[in-house]
């Protein structure tokens, strides 16, 4: 499972995260820090591809704003006859996935993002403080189909074993159903300046202003963050053995190899040269479907051993 850390000194500590299934990727508290460039290769296992079902599970309170938000995504990964946002856009990113590693894996049909189901449990029927073994059973409740993935999200409110500390989103999988698990938190109340940077002041680091959230939820936008980068680890080594750098009890993939870069001309503390809108002066290098504007990790390319940005 992979985990996004908070860099308390000028060092991202990659720490192991370790479930009864995979262990696989996870997006550590290490955005403001730019890791040295490594050598990412394949491993010679499966990945995701073709159309991949998504089945999410909404844990706890979401407004009907936040769930638009991050469900606009989900629909703006795939191009339809329907969906024509403007370049740079969210398909545009998603592809770049295929180009730089799905394809490498020998896979010739383009990979789609097709949400299946959505479940919501408002009421959170195990409690506001979860383990990570019961946040495995809430993505079995999410009914994922073989070869997609299950999406947990948690609300504001909502504590996870090691969120905040260690990690604020996490991707795993089950190799004998062949399906893969993400889990994503709000961070809004419980650490905002370390999982939904840059729209909150950092808690460490360049104190640096923060940036306008492309759909004003600091919370939600940075989900999509999070999001976005297991999205990526998850179907481009889904069961460990896929694509990534450094050891496989804490790996770094197509995403979290390139922590807090967002754009050109980035530096520790620093995302990027972001578009702004000028109406609102929220940052983003993204666009989506019906207008939504987001803002994306860099990815990682193998071929040249740099992020590549959409902007």
């Amino acid at each position: 499972m992979a985990s996004l850390q908070v860099p308390k000194t000028t060092v991202a500590l990659l720490v192991l995260v370790s479930l009864a299934q995979v262990s696989l990727g996870a997006r550590r508290l290490s955005s403001l820090v730019q890791q040295p460039a490594e050598l990412l290769t394949y491993h010679n296992g499966a990945v995701l591809h073709g159309a991949i079902p998504i089945s999410v599970m909404w844990y706890g309170a979401f407004t009907p704003s936040q769930k638009a938000i991050i469900s606009d995504f989900l629909l703006s990964l795939t191009l339809t006859s329907q969906t024509q946002p403007l370049a740079p856009s969210v398909h545009q990113w998603w592809g770049t996935i295929d180009q730089l590693y799905l394809s490498k894996a020998g896979n010739i049909k383009r990979t789609s993002i097709v949400v299946a189901s959505q479940v919501s449990d408002e009421e959170c029927s195990l409690g506001k403080s979860l383990k990570m073994s019961q946040v495995s059973e809430l993505a079995a409740k999410a009914g994922p189909k073989k070869g997609g993935i299950a999406v947990v999200f948690t609300a504001e409110d909502v504590a996870v074993e090691g969120f905040c500390m260690n990690r604020c989103a996490s991707h795993w999988s089950n190799r004998k159903s062949g399906t893969a698990y993400i889990w994503v938190g709000n961070a809004a109340k419980h650490c905002p300046g370390q999982c939904a940077w840059p729209f909150h002041q950092p808690l460490y680091g360049p104190q640096m202003p923060p940036l306008v959230a492309p759909n004003g939820d600091v919370g939600a936008d940075g989900m999509v963050i999070n999001l976005a980068s297991m999205l990526a680890g998850a179907v481009t080594n889904p069961f460990g053995d896929g694509f990534y750098q450094g050891p496989k009890s804490a790996p770094l993939e197509a995403a979290t190899a390139c922590p807090g870069v967002y754009a050109k001309g980035s530096y520790p503390g620093y995302p990027g040269d972001l578009s702004v809108e000028p109406s609102t002066g929220a940052s983003y290098n993204a666009n989506g479907v019906d207008g939504r504007k987001y803002l994306l990790p860099a990815l990682f390319d193998p071929s040249t051993s740099t992020c590549s940005t959409l902007v």
